[in-house]
């Protein structure tokens, strides 16, 4: 009996081994290979701090610059409310996670935080009082960001009017309330150094990185997880589902990722939220362009594209090949087999007029669904959601008139719709039923 213990206890150790070496021991930025240096002993330009117009800017402008790059209003500003005071609900499948009050106010908020509690919490997901934050909380990411950017940020929120607004309480369920088990997960997945320029790379690589990696932390949405919820590394930006949105395969994949796409096309999207035949921002997305690409100056821009181009291609087939071809443009078309007429019924009342029957829209270039991901994905997640919730972020590149549907159309309705517009438009059928739907609703 000791001997079976042994044996079985052996090949745990060996799995939870080989788990650890492939997927917690792989870094972000080990794909690139080369050689790393320490920030203060890097011969180029610094890749941090901010672009070079505001190189002269004080340090409340640069702290502005850098939290809209970091995009950290999305996350601790609801909607209607003052900036930054949290209250942002994360809701998980474990519960709902709510995020804090970051302004100056001092008994709600980090008012009385001093530079070293601030620098640990943003590095080391640790608050004053010694509590550990969730990963919803970026840390792990924003480990590799210069102590001085970080000050600069804080400087920023210090700078901003204080908002008295207590803490809403988690709702997570026993285990996952037990924050002190962070501690383990950071030890796994929190690279815990700052950002270290690769030798070998351009300065725009490695100023690309420095973004990516750290302030966008583009990888929390766009990297699958693990098992143990850390960032799989062996499929990096391949593709995710994250806050009931699909990110889409940011690879070098032609076929399922961006590979095809043309340096202008990746700059015009991640600037403006649009690019011409390859789609329109949406959700989580539209925000992130709304609330932070869309301030970056183009050099910055131009950094991230050439950064996101030398990762690898991994191929995904939850991203399948687009259909690029506009639809009949008769609205005589007959309904694709096995999806039920009532999609179409519902299309051409509330949504041909700005879409059009072909898909190339009549009104803006923004509405066009013809060659967008969204609508070549079978899944229909991010249909459902767009359809539910609208797009009410402003701005000319965004669907700024799309409005919701979530109320004024049932599950089995919206269901319909979905999956003709993805039959009408998309390169494969779906297969969303009323139930789908009422989960896409949480």
């Amino acid at each position: 009996m000791i001997r079976r213990i042994a044996i079985v206890a052996g090949i745990i150790a060996i799995i939870t081994a080989v788990y650890l070496f492939r997927v917690a021991g792989r870094g972000a930025m080990d794909f690139a290979g080369g050689i790393t240096v320490p920030l203060a002993e890097y011969r180029g330009t610094s890749p941090t701090g901010v672009p070079s117009a505001l190189a002269h800017a004080g340090l409340v402008a640069r702290g502005e610059y850098l939290a809209r790059a970091a995009d950290c209003s999305a996350c601790h500003t609801v909607k209607g409310g003052q900036p930054f005071a949290g209250g942002f609900a994360f809701r998980l499948p474990y519960g709902t996670l709510y995020s804090p009050n970051i302004t100056p106010d001092a008994e709600t908020g980090i008012g009385q935080w001093s530079d070293a509690d601030f620098l640990r919490a943003v590095h080391e997901g640790i608050s004053p009082g010694g509590s550990r934050y969730y990963p919803a909380f970026p840390y792990p990411s924003y480990s590799y960001l210069a102590d001085a950017d970080v000050l600069a940020i804080k400087a920023y929120l210090f700078s901003l009017p204080p908002a008295h607004a207590p803490r809403v309480p988690d709702t997570f369920r026993f285990p996952y309330n037990q924050r002190w088990t962070m501690k383990f997960w950071s030890a796994l997945f929190r690279p815990g150094g700052r950002f270290e320029p690769h030798e070998d790379m351009s300065p725009a690589w490695n100023r690309g990185a420095y973004l990516v990696e750290g302030l966008a932390h583009c990888g929390d949405c766009h990297t699958p997880r693990s098992l143990l919820q850390g960032l799989d590394q062996r499929r990096k930006f391949a593709g995710a589902v994250i806050t009931g949105w699909h990110a889409y395969n940011i690879t070098a994949d032609k076929e399922s990722g961006i590979g095809a796409w043309s340096d202008d096309e990746l700059a015009r999207y991640l600037s403006t939220g649009h690019a011409a035949g390859r789609g329109t921002a949406s959700g989580p997305m539209s925000e992130a362009v709304e609330l932070s690409f869309s301030h970056l100056a183009r050099d910055d821009i131009d950094a991230i594209v050439t950064y996101v181009r030398s990762v690898p291609a991994i191929a995904n087939e939850a991203s399948p090949p687009k259909q690029g071809a506009p639809a009949p443009a008769s609205h005589l078309a007959g309904v694709p087999d096995g999806i039920d007429p009532l999609g179409k019924y519902i299309f051409e009342g509330a949504c041909a007029s700005c879409h059009g029957w072909t898909g190339e829209s009549p009104v803006t270039p923004q509405a066009s669904l013809v060659g967008t991901r969204a609508v070549n994905d079978p899944s229909g997640i991010n249909v459902v959601q767009i359809i539910l919730s609208g797009e009410e972020h402003g701005g000319s590149a965004h669907l700024a008139h799309m409005p919701s549907f979530g109320r004024s159309y049932s599950d089995t309705e919206i269901a319909a719709v979905a999956n003709y517009v993805i039959a009408r438009f998309g390169g494969r059928s779906s297969s969303l039923t009323a139930g789908d739907v009422a989960r896409l609703r949480q």
